[in-house]
């Protein structure tokens, strides 16, 4: 399932994550790429020490928090902590598919990547390129999105980044563990999930066939879920 999440960082929120990433000193991308990622790779990003990059990282997360799409979407159980990336001048990133497990180095810190997110910094219409290009089921999906906004996919994707031909192109972007680890089984309950919001709000939560319904989507979850 891919989905795109407006509006994750709001204006104010946003204003506060460049601040801090804006001043920081960015390294060689490669510096969390496994062996593949690192052939195609051609980027520069925050390190996970850094300390701007932890604090923007944790406004992320509160961001997140607050997001009853994302967590409808994702069922979220770990969340990797949120990492920065930049590109310009040409740089790209080749055909890729992420790691399944992803680890914080220095830590016992590890999750099972089921889901990958781009949250974007920069508003498009100042940087040409830079589309993250997801091929899935029905063919390649191409995703460019405005400041605050994130798009989530299944981390089995293959996936790539287009050269940034023009301006800067800045985004956020982690792993998610899902309680679900099935994709097919998040999409239906997701689905679930909006339809029963739908009838509530034209019938009121206290509706007999939205008690059902509720009913049906945590006996799913329950049957499918590891907490």
């Amino acid at each position: 399932m891919l989905i795109a999440i407006a509006e994750v960082l709001d204006a104010a929120a946003l204003a506060r994550v460049r601040g801090l990433i804006d001043a920081a000193d960015w390294v060689d991308g490669n510096a969390t790429s496994g062996p593949q990622a690192a052939l195609a790779k051609r980027n520069r990003q925050l390190s996970e020490d850094d300390a701007a990059a932890r604090q923007a990282g944790g406004l992320v997360l509160d961001a997140l928090g607050r997001s009853p799409l994302f967590v409808a979407a994702a069922l979220p159980r770990k969340v990797f902590p949120p990492l920065f990336n930049r590109y310009a001048g040409g740089e790209d990133f080749g055909l890729h598919v992420d790691n399944a497990i992803r680890m914080r180095r220095g830590t016992d810190f590890r999750l099972r990547a089921d889901l990958s997110a781009t949250l974007f910094l920069d508003d498009p219409a100042t940087y040409d390129g830079g589309e993250l290009v997801i091929e899935d089921q029905f063919g390649p999906q191409t995703v460019k999105l405005p400041a605050g906004h994130m798009v989530l996919y299944p981390a089995s994707s293959l996936h790539r980044v287009t050269p940034v031909t023009r301006g800067v192109r800045t985004a956020s972007f982690f792993w998610i563990e899902s309680m679900v680890r099935d994709d097919g089984a998040r999409r239906l309950l997701f689905e679930l999930d909006q339809g029963v919001q739908a009838t509530a709000a034209a019938l009121g939560q206290g509706d007999a066939a939205v008690v059902r319904l509720t009913g049906v989507y945590h006996n799913l979850l329950r049957r499918w879920a590891d907490s």
